[in-house]
């Protein structure tokens, strides 16, 4: 008959001298197999991506917990003055030119709030072929970039210099 799978506690697994798992320090100590520390490490950081992720509500707290926008991004709720903003701002003319994976744009989003930003005249610069071409017919340089007729303006504006510039009550 063959060899049986079951080994003695401390015997290493065939060819696994060197491997993930390595024999207890003493044989007979009762603790078994060990895995090495840097497996360990890997095991739990991988456990940790995988845990699913819901949203963190302060203990008693009646507030709604941030919401995922369709980009994904993790925006607080928008109150009315800031829906009213990005409606008057898309009924004006203003366009908001950003790119997916710029940083300053999904902060000048978060300004706005979830619902909000969701209403912004944005026009993406970065993915498919008209949206590039829109942008480099305006000249696009930076992001985020706010258009109205042939007046721009670059970065990051607050919502007091776009009610401001936009005339917004």
């Amino acid at each position: 008959m063959g060899r049986s799978p079951i080994r003695a506690a401390g015997e290493p697994a065939p060819g696994n001298r060197r491997g993930l798992l390595a024999a207890s320090p003493r044989p007979g100590s009762g603790r078994g197999r060990q895995l090495r520390p840097g497996l360990l490490l890997a095991l739990a950081g991988a456990l940790l991506l995988l845990a699913p992720v819901a949203p963190i509500r302060a203990q008693g707290s009646e507030a709604p917990a941030h919401e995922l926008t369709a980009g994904g991004e993790s925006f607080a709720p928008s109150n009315p003055s800031q829906v009213g903003l990005a409606e008057h701002l898309r009924r004006k003319g203003y366009v908001f030119y950003g790119a997916w994976w710029c940083p300053a744009c999904r902060q000048q989003k978060s300004l706005f709030g979830q619902t909000a930003a969701q209403r912004l005249p944005y026009l993406e610069c970065e993915k498919g072929a008209t949206g590039q071409q829109r942008c480099s017919e305006v000249g696009i340089r930076a992001y985020p970039t706010w258009i109205k007729g042939g007046e721009r303006r670059e970065g990051v504006l607050s919502l007091e210099e776009l009610k401001s510039w936009s005339g917004y009550r």
